[in-house]
């Protein structure tokens, strides 16, 4: 297959440049791609001549109008034989795939199969991709899916429901004319608007690993989902198939849906220790700024977290019917003193109590419409609430007592382990389930006012891009080119606590890359909790740093990071075996 040439011109957005030219590389996957950038500080991968002049297709990306473009489109005389394509700069960034699927419709090859084939016919097929933090895997999935049916040559729109809400919405009529629906998430969607349509449930590993694999299982697998018509007066009924997702599902809606609270809630109570001192909760304070962002932060957002977590750990089980009693339980739970813990245990009381009643009461035609918003939001709620009081609360509160006294008391042996543990699973998977069980667990702590786990797993997060980024350049023939060109943007994956930013080097060779993560990242979440370094927000990596009192020992926090990321890319040098040659 000949290569696609890309010369991208961004002279002032060196950043931008280089997460455009690895997000290409990634949607084009076994697609060969030779990417030139022309930077501030130069040409990074230039083309040569003769391979230029026997170019066939070339695409340009860069802003229309700037001087860069201008430069660039002069330029392009290297490529006398090819054929231009153009797109925007944050076309390369927002829709990689899309862009590429473009190129190869409008190169020669593709025409002349058209003009011999007739026009290639395909499926219409939407999607909807979602992670709990909806920042790396939302938009991996995305790309893995439109890179697949450009490749079997089916037409896709995707939703990504993401930490910034849903981008490129599905409309109704885009429903409508569908196909197939595809939900790549792990957590839980409302499929509502899909009543009737073909419809396949994934997680969003299948879609980053083999968005081709995952079309075709679901255009050989799906099954309609519920009924054709809209749902009852009021409010959806859940079905059987609803309750289906599993545990881990259930438990990740509810964490994501809890993130905003512990952020907004960690960095206003961090801004008020910072104007009034440790002390500015205290009456003798009260009516000052300081006091006010406390309440704000302490009694509004962080008195909010159980019960949002509750509530939809319910919601993903139950559907709308199961919030109500799910929130209620949740605030008992806080109320009691059973924290985290017990808004987990209120959430699935909550939800398959709920979800038990809606396919168990049976109501004549004419009161159906009361089942959603009055009997099932009543009965679950009393349900809920007589077993968090009478049973669930009390021995969950000790408990959560007891873990809180122990990690607080930590020292020594005890807090080396935890830190490994943390460390480890966060880089095991990045991203996947292991690393989602570790980071739920620190941030649910956060809400017991336990922060050293969260300071630990998002040192941990942070160091396998970053020890990745390093290697390249210490230990550059152990990377293709290709890998090389791509530390820059995994680097600033790591500064940004994004995980995921791995997952490319370690798809390419798991045997050897994984060990040498999660060994860099037990040691990074070691030292951070054998220094006692604190973080009273959930994400945001090393941008967080310079908030007041929102990172504890912020000169450790770096010595915990520098450790780990160091250990991978030493690891890394260990354990891989020098690439090979003119890759």
């Amino acid at each position: 297959m000949n290569p696609l040439f890309v010369v991208i011109a961004a002279a002032g957005h060196d950043a931008e440049a280089l997460l455009a030219a690895e997000a290409l590389r990634h949607a084009a996957g076994q697609r060969p791609l030779a990417v030139e950038v022309r930077a501030s500080g130069g040409v990074i991968g230039l083309h040569a001549a003769d391979a230029a002049a026997q170019a066939g297709q070339l695409l340009i990306v860069g802003d229309a109008g700037t001087d860069d473009d201008a430069d660039t489109a002069a330029d392009a005389s290297r490529f006398v034989q090819a054929t231009v394509e153009r797109c925007s700069l944050r076309e390369a960034l927002d829709d990689p795939a899309g862009v590429l699927a473009r190129c190869a419709a409008a190169s020669p090859a593709a025409q002349r199969t058209g003009e011999s084939l007739g026009k290639r016919t395909g499926k219409r097929i939407v999607a909807v991709t979602s992670c709990p933090t909806g920042i790396a895997h939302t938009f991996m999935a995305a790309e893995g899916l439109q890179r697949g049916a450009a490749a079997l040559g089916h037409a896709m729109r995707v939703e990504t429901q993401g930490s910034v809400g849903a981008l490129d919405a599905l409309t109704p009529q885009e429903i409508a004319e569908a196909d197939l629906v595809i939900i790549a998430a792990d957590r839980e969607v409302d499929l509502s608007r899909f009543a009737g349509k073909p419809l396949l449930r994934s997680g969003t590993k299948p879609a980053i690993r083999d968005g081709s694999g995952l079309i075709a299982k679901a255009l050989a697998e799906a099954t309609v989902h519920g009924a054709a018509v809209g749902a009852a007066a009021g409010g959806a009924v859940p079905t059987p198939a609803r309750t289906q997702g599993g545990a881990y599902r259930h438990l990740m809606t509810g964490v994501s849906f809890m993130l905003p609270f512990v952020t907004a809630g960690g960095i206003l109570i961090a801004m008020a220790f910072a104007l009034g001192g440790i002390y500015v909760h205290d009456d003798t304070h009260q009516g000052t700024l300081g006091w006010t962002l406390f309440q704000i932060g302490a009694k509004g957002g962080f008195a909010l977290m159980v019960p949002a977590l509750a509530g939809y750990i319910a919601y993903s089980i139950a559907d709308r019917p199961g919030i109500a009693p799910g929130m209620i339980g949740g605030m008992i739970a806080s109320s009691m003193g059973a924290g985290f813990i017990g808004g987990i245990a209120a959430g699935f009381i909550a939800g398959y109590g709920v979800a038990f009643m809606a396919a168990h009461i049976r109501l004549p035609q004419a009161l159906k419409g009361l089942l959603p918003m009055l009997i099932l939001p009543v009965l679950g709620s009393l349900f809920t609430g007589l077993l968090m009081f009478y049973l669930v609360g009390a021995p969950v509160a000790e408990l959560l007592q007891w873990l809180s006294a122990w990690l607080r008391g930590m020292q020594g042996a005890s807090a080396l382990l935890l830190g490994l543990l943390l460390g480890a699973m966060m880089a095991f998977d990045m991203g996947g389930p292991v690393n989602k069980a570790a980071y739920a667990f620190s941030t649910g702590m956060i809400a017991s006012q336990v922060y050293t786990p969260m300071a630990a797993a998002m040192i941990a997060g942070m160091t396998p891009p970053l020890g990745l980024a390093l290697a390249t350049r210490l230990f550059a023939d152990r990377f293709t080119r290709e890998e090389r060109g791509s530390a820059a943007s995994a680097g600033v994956l790591g500064l940004a606590f994004v995980t995921e930013g791995a997952i490319p080097y370690a798809a390419r060779d798991p045997l050897r890359t994984i060990p040498a993560l999660v060994l860099g990242s037990a040691v990074a979440g070691a030292v951070s909790m054998l220094a006692g370094v604190e973080l009273k927000v959930p994400h945001g990596g090393i941008f967080v740093a310079p908030i007041p009192n929102a990172v504890t020992h912020v000169a450790m926090y770096a010595v915990a990071l520098v450790a780990g990321v160091v250990v991978t890319a030493i690891a890394l040098r260990l354990f891989k075996r020098p690439a090979e040659a003119g890759l």
